[in-house]
């Protein structure tokens, strides 16, 4: 339902004043200015990862419930309007404890034998959910492996860490590049590939471990190997660390062995630290998982600030954005079952409920599209970004931290809006379109509080 007593103009006529007392006449204004000749990181997007089983729920959930959970993670209109798919690259022989399925069981033999390709043309379910993505719009499919092949390391295994063997590493990359090549025939355009998941950490599952020279001295193959079977377009992503300081780390590290011309994109995980600081100066730096892994499961927006309340991920969202450039954010999982806050979606055979971390990270989704640029704001003590979207409009996201509600207007300098749309979440919105006002270029609305709000500003021409 529109929320159109939730905003009201600066200069609202009485009867919307009687309606909304919070909103009296003499309440002041709070003037959000944005600045579009300040730029920072150019978006390449937002987006979940469906790995570890997990997108055949989406597969086996029953009609229609199943064509509304695809539209509530891609369309862009009514749903979170993700614009990246992180899929899970598989290394394991089975898939039991929800392991993912390598597409080579079985060892050739030797490095440099011929390798017997297996595809099911499922892949765990990754491969129709991606391909329903593809029908909405999303540009960006991230492959990532955790693991290569047991018999291709150290411990022969492809769990509980071990390292890539060097006699291995031109057949690791082939059967990256034959993955990929499985997706693109079926039409899904890989965009970018991963050869590593935490490779700081060592896990009961598919886990490899590998520093910056390790990570250097397989890129030099990879690189060499895409660009000779044509896909000189899919970017490297490295090297996706538990945290922050461990991607700064590796990443140093891979700098130094002389391969950061080769990669496209610096990733890190949020779980042992947090974003902060951009973890590359020549590279588009992306935060490409992180979830609450073990509170009990909530769709609360606001209650006491708990660590799966929507409105503590928009503040985490928020701050990947400002304090970190990212110019990606990717939540762990889109859908699962169990009882913690590890997914955007509760679901099970049947049925599926949706938490408020979805909508917090939809209000960045469907306003900040692919190629949008960040401008620098002044004004107010709110939680404020904004984009310069591709089409020439401008999204502004605002977080009201506080208790009560506030009357906001937006301009942009040297540049005037003509029309203009506000969006909300809060504990009683999950984005809902929301009535804000325009006169002489400034749009003015109202954001209660401990609430997320933005606007999309329109105009007849693009603001310089």
């Amino acid at each position: 339902m529109l929320l159109t007593q939730g905003l009201i103009a600066a200069a609202a006529l009485p009867m919307a004043v009687l309606a909304i007392p919070q909103l009296g006449p003499r309440q002041s204004t709070t003037k959000i200015t944005v600045d579009p000749n300040k730029k920072y990181q150019t978006m390449d997007g937002f987006g979940i990862s469906e790995a570890f089983q997990r997108a055949n729920l989406i597969v086996n959930m029953p009609e229609p419930k199943r064509t509304a959970l695809v539209d509530l993670l891609f369309n862009s209109t009514s749903g979170a309007g993700f614009t990246i798919l992180r899929n899970g690259l598989g290394s394991s022989v089975d898939s039991r404890s929800d392991w993912m399925n390598t597409i080579l069981p079985k060892s050739p033999g030797s490095a440099t034998a011929t390798p017997q390709y297996v595809w099911d043309g499922k892949d765990s379910g990754q491969f129709w959910v991606s391909q329903q993505a593809v029908k909405y719009g999303v540009k960006t499919f991230y492959s990532n492996a955790w693991s290569a092949p047991g018999f291709m390391k150290s411990n022969g295994n492809d769990a509980n860490g071990g390292t890539l063997l060097d006699a291995w590493k031109p057949a690791y990359a082939a059967y990256l590049i034959q993955y990929m090549k499985y997706y693109i025939d079926g039409g899904v355009p890989i965009t970018h590939v991963g050869f590593l998941n935490e490779p700081d950490f060592t896990a009961s599952y598919a886990s490899m471990l590998s520093n910056g020279a390790q990570a250097a001295s397989f890129i030099k193959v990879l690189r060499p190997a895409l660009d000779a079977a044509n896909m000189s377009n899919i970017g490297i992503v490295c090297c996706e660390s538990t945290g922050w300081s461990q991607a700064q780390s590796i990443y140093s590290g891979l700098k130094s062995a002389g391969a950061d011309s080769m990669i496209s994109v610096v990733s890190s995980h949020e779980y042992t630290s947090r974003a902060s600081g951009s973890l590359s100066s020549t590279h588009h730096s992306w935060q490409t998982e992180y979830s609450d892994l073990n509170g009990g499961w909530t769709t609360s927006w606001y209650s006491n600030g708990g660590s799966g309340e929507g409105m503590t991920w928009a503040n985490t969202f928020y701050t990947a954005i400002t304090n970190a450039n990212v110019s990606a954010y990717i939540y762990w999982i889109g859908t699962q079952g169990g009882g913690t806050n590890e997914k955007l979606i509760q679901a099970d055979a049947t049925s599926y409920t949706v938490s408020k971390r979805l909508w917090a990270l939809a209000q960045y989704a469907r306003t900040v599209r692919p190629g949008a640029v960040r401008l620098g704001t002044t004004g107010g003590s709110f939680k404020t970004t904004a984009f310069k979207n591709v089409d020439g409009s401008v999204a502004v996201n605002i977080i009201n931290t506080g208790t009560s509600a506030a009357s906001v207007s937006v301009e942009v300098t040297g540049w005037k809006a003509t029309d203009a749309v506000g969006w909300l979440t809060n504990d009683k919105n999950d984005m809902a379109k929301t009535d804000v006002t325009v006169a002489d270029g400034v749009v003015t609305g109202s954001i209660p509080g401990r609430a997320m709000f933005s606007f999309v500003l329109t105009g007849p021409e693009t603001p310089k």
